[in-house]
């Protein structure tokens, strides 16, 4: 019996049978659909996939948002499972019941709550294919999660990292090798094209002056991304480039704590929050930088964004952001917590234009060849039906 009283017994014949169809009924399966990477990149491959191949389905297991007018726009079915509590006994047996009617043959998880969800109702229903994704070189997680995630490993096909960091980090956590896969997260064409948008005009509707240096940073105002790292340098960095600001977009637990620093420092001219915005490509493009001082990501949207757009990026030389900048190539890394080096590379990018060039040159052939979409998507439903096939040739 598996720990939440289930058989763990292989799947009957007739569910993993049915695998030899042409077209697999594959569910994406997801907490949310806000603007966060994770979310962006399961959008992109469930509207990405070749439909004479598969028939995709998107759960949502806490709530909707922004995501959704992209599944509904691209036909693909939407079911949100409203989940409450941390532990919410109700929407799992919702969810295994589900699954039970839908009968898929592929379930694919993403992040923490839906991969805990998802196996847990995917083994209760029988499912024959599950297969979890990983975004981020999870430190925050706490030895009983990881041992959630090891336990849930047993249940599942494949455990694929958008990047070598996460896959090094699951395989330390205790995840077998055999049951690890890589796949980079990746990027289409930037939906702003950057020689089309107005700098100068992005800067006034910003109540900026037009030739303002402009930093960009975008992401969760959590602790993972240290922005406070990047208001201190910016602190230090305005003593010797006054005209210079800085937006900060997205929102978090940390909002009221971070404008408060800045209050303090006095820098509310300067430094300005705008929160969630649905125009981030727009003012990415405008920018002159974008700044990402995380402790550890996955393989950063934000950053591929950027090198797509054709903006350098000053970031920490954390896990999954190395793979994606080389250090004086692609853009400019700087040791974790080290504000004086990060307002440096600040510097530099904003005064050295020569040398943010090339970097933005490397960074944008380094994106489009080594991070494309298409090549995500690819990679994806090979997977998908090569476990499948795997299951079917071992069917006596």
């Amino acid at each position: 019996m598996g720990w939440d009283g289930t058989s763990t017994s292989a799947p009957p014949r007739e569910w993993v049978k049915k695998e030899r169809h042409d077209v697999l009924k594959v569910l994406q399966l997801i907490p949310t659909l806000d603007r966060s990477g994770a979310e962006k990149q399961m959008v992109m491959l469930a509207t990405g996939l070749p439909r004479d191949r598969f028939e995709v389905e998107v759960g949502v297991l806490t709530r909707s948002g922004p995501f959704e007018a992209d599944l509904r726009a691209a036909g693909i079915p939407l079911t949100v499972f409203s989940k409450r509590f941390k532990l919410d006994p109700f929407v799992l047996w919702k969810l295994t019941r589900w699954l039970c009617e839908k009968r898929f043959d592929v379930v694919h998880t993403w992040i923490f709550a839906a991969n805990a969800y998802g196996r847990v109702a995917a083994r209760r229903a029988k499912v024959p294919v599950v297969i979890t994704s990983e975004m981020a070189v999870d430190l925050w997680k706490s030895p009983r999660d990881l041992r959630v995630d090891r336990r849930l490993a047993r249940w599942t096909d494949k455990v694929v990292g958008n990047s070598h960091a996460v896959v090094d980090f699951y395989r330390r956590a205790g995840i077998p090798a055999d049951k690890l896969a890589m796949i980079y997260s990746g990027i289409g064409e930037p939906p702003v094209p950057a020689a089309e948008v107005d700098r100068a005009g992005v800067r006034l509707s910003l109540r900026l002056p037009p030739d303002a240096p402009l930093v960009v940073f975008a992401g969760r105002l959590a602790a993972q991304k240290r922005v406070d790292d990047l208001i201190h340098a910016m602190d230090l960095l305005l003593h010797l480039l006054p005209r210079a600001h800085t937006v900060i977009l997205g929102d978090g637990p940390l909002r009221e704590r971070l404008q408060e620093m800045v209050r303090n420092l006095q820098h509310e001219n300067a430094i300005h929050f705008l929160g969630h915005r649905e125009d981030v490509p727009r003012l990415l493009a405008a920018a002159d930088v974008l700044a990402l001082p995380s402790s550890y990501e996955g393989l950063p949207n934000i950053v591929m964004e950027a090198m797509a757009l054709g903006v350098p990026v000053a970031a920490t030389a954390a896990p999954g952001t190395t793979e994606l900048i080389e250090h004086e190539r692609s853009g400019l890394l700087v040791p974790l917590g080290r504000r004086p080096e990060l307002a440096q590379a600040i510097r530099r990018l904003l005064t050295d234009r020569d040398l943010a060039q090339r970097l933005i040159d490397e960074a944008r052939t380094r994106v489009q060849t080594r991070f494309r979409l298409d090549a995500m998507i690819h990679a994806y439903a090979d997977l998908y039906e090569s476990v499948i096939s795997t299951k079917t040739r071992a069917i006596p």
